[in-house]
């Protein structure tokens, strides 16, 4: 006789995970507040001028890392800025200490802290910190998804030309071109196309029924992980190209009625390629 399998929204092991992460994050994200100073410096560079790593992001992810190690020594890590290790027990631990640099950079209130935890490969738990917001997004597989402490779910589908759907561009110039392309053909569409600046926050504003689909061409695991989850327990649907999971390639997050449609027209217009 087997053991009937465990219900992740009701596994203790999810409860801790959960509260572990939104700890770290509501941490982190206080880092990130308070501590931005007036000339803040950049630690490093990415792949243009554009992109920056900064030195409040690398003591963020520090921050979150060393706390959830402290409680969970044998968990792997996956994070944005260096973070890797396989760890003993089967649950990893995805970060993006955060989500938003340029946002961050210029003062614009439109980032946040990422952090989601896998066991064996599958997303269990999510945590989404927005603190300029005051809002902390949260889910567990199978449990729904919460803003704050309130219940929340993706809006009714639109037809999809009412839809108004978000989007990211890469800081790689080239690549750029091609991405507004792809959103000049959307536009006639769609109601119309906003870009907030970070992967996590447009995911959790899917869930929140604040906007109506969201797509992105090169997302790393650590920017949808944990968005990924929550619009999903919010009622929505998610993918990447046909018949694939959100991926480097494309992501995409929306209410059955829309999804499908916005899917298809990015497969056609070729979003998924440079």
């Amino acid at each position: 006789m087997t053991d009937a399998p465990t219900d992740p929204s009701t596994d203790p092991l999810a409860g801790e995970l959960l509260a572990l992460a939104l700890e770290a994050a509501r941490r982190a994200g206080a880092l990130l507040r308070d501590g931005r100073p007036d000339d803040l410096a950049v630690a490093a560079t990415k792949s243009s001028p554009v992109d920056v790593v900064t030195e409040m992001d690398i003591a963020a992810e520090k921050l979150i890392t060393g706390y959830l190690s402290e409680h969970r020594p044998d968990d792997g890590f996956l994070g944005e800025e260096g973070a890797s290790s396989a760890g003993t027990s089967g649950i990893r631990w995805v970060v993006d200490p955060l989500d938003g640099t340029v946002n961050y950079l210029y003062g614009l209130p439109t980032w946040s802290v990422s952090i989601a935890a896998e066991r064996d490969g599958e997303r269990l738990v999510g945590v989404v910190e927005i603190p300029m917001r005051r809002e902390t997004f949260r889910a567990v597989l199978g449990g729904g998804a919460f803003l704050n402490d309130r219940p929340v779910r993706c809006r009714p589908a639109p037809p999809l030309e009412r839809a108004l759907v978000s989007t990211g561009f890469n800081y790689v110039t080239t690549v750029r071109a091609h991405q507004a392309d792809i959103a000049q053909r959307l536009i006639p569409r769609l109601r119309d196309i906003r870009r907030g600046g970070s992967a996590a926050v447009d995911l959790c504003d899917v869930a929140a029924g604040r906007l109506d689909g969201y797509y992105e061409r090169g997302l790393h695991p650590w920017d949808l992980a944990a968005g990924d989850l929550i619009a999903r327990e919010a009622g929505a649907l998610t993918g990447g190209r046909p018949g694939e999971r959100p991926a480097w390639d494309l992501a995409v997050a929306a209410p059955p009625g829309v999804f499908e449609p916005l899917q298809a027209l990015l497969e056609e217009y070729g979003a998924w390629h440079d």
